[in-house]
């Protein structure tokens, strides 16, 4: 079919600035048959940043499909791929912070858009104002510091006088008290940024072989690539009462092309669900 060397030898402009490439390059190329390339002076700060001094605007999609336009436009090709990162609280458990990333795919030649997020406990986001060197000491070592970088600032909404990517004590005690000196304290937070975070950096792995496995999924129809999923329906049966519950009986799955749909019946693999997950037997 006309899809299937679809993607072979033509070039994809990963839209990064922080060596996200290193762990999306080789996927792409090895399972796709794209050529991977990086535009180091490629701005997507201009569009947000983690440190807070350049607000991020659009929701997470739409930024990263500017990411992916300006790219595109810049290293003239027409595919490109970008992340966006959004760190905070858990949705639904207090006090655990998240890393929910979303890779985004785009190719103008073929007209598509395909992208996949990856929501996950694993990360050491966090930020504080310290006033000793003892507190500094401790935030560092839960940090994973100094395998993950830091960022330091007079305070936490002060964005004059920062410093950025910090992956060694001296530079992190140095900076510490000459903050300390003028404001009396230090705001010190995770550097988020891919390159200075590694834990962050194996999320973006994982989100990576998630979306190649869906554009790899073709549509039984017309073969377009992404056919994902569109829909979840709950009401998995309990094992005990046979009451619904909110576990996953269907998926819906959808071409974005022709409009195919298709419904795939316990997709996790289970025809039950655990009654200790019934709102009846267990409320």
């Amino acid at each position: 079919g006309k899809w299937t060397s679809m993607f072979s030898g033509r070039k994809l402009l990963i839209a990064t600035r922080h060596d996200k490439q290193s762990v999306i390059a080789p996927l792409f190329e090895r399972e796709l048959g794209f050529e991977c390339l990086v535009l180091p002076d490629l701005n997507t700060d201009s569009l947000g940043t983690f440190s807070g001094e350049v607000e991020r605007i659009d929701d997470p999609v739409t930024t990263a499909r500017n990411k992916c336009r300006l790219g595109m436009l810049l290293a003239e090709c027409d595919a490109a791929i970008a992340s966006e990162g959004s760190f905070g609280p858990h949705p639904s458990i207090p006090f655990v912070p998240v890393d929910e990333e979303l890779l985004l795919f785009v190719d103008r030649r073929f007209g598509l858009e395909i992208h996949v997020s990856e929501m996950s406990p694993e990360t050491n986001f966090n930020g504080s104002d310290i006033y000793v060197k003892d507190e500094l000491v401790k935030f560092a070592n839960r940090a994973l510091f100094p395998s993950h970088g830091l960022i330091i600032r007079g305070g936490q909404h002060d964005f004059r006088d920062m410093k950025k990517g910090i992956t060694d004590w001296d530079t992190l005690l140095g900076e510490f008290e000459r903050m300390r000196e003028q404001y009396g304290k230090a705001y010190v937070e995770t550097d988020m940024r891919a390159i200075y975070n590694p834990t962050r950096m194996a999320v973006i792995k994982r989100t990576a072989e998630k979306l190649v496995k869906k554009i790899n999924n073709r549509c039984p129809s017309c073969e377009t690539p992404g056919f994902g999923i569109q829909d979840r329906r709950a009401g998995l049966v309990c094992e005990l009462c046979r009451r619904p519950t909110r576990g996953t009986l269907s998926y819906t799955y959808a071409c974005q092309r022709c409009g195919y749909e298709k419904e795939e019946l316990y997709p996790d693999g289970k025809q039950a669900e655990d009654p200790m997950y019934c709102d009846f037997c267990n409320p």
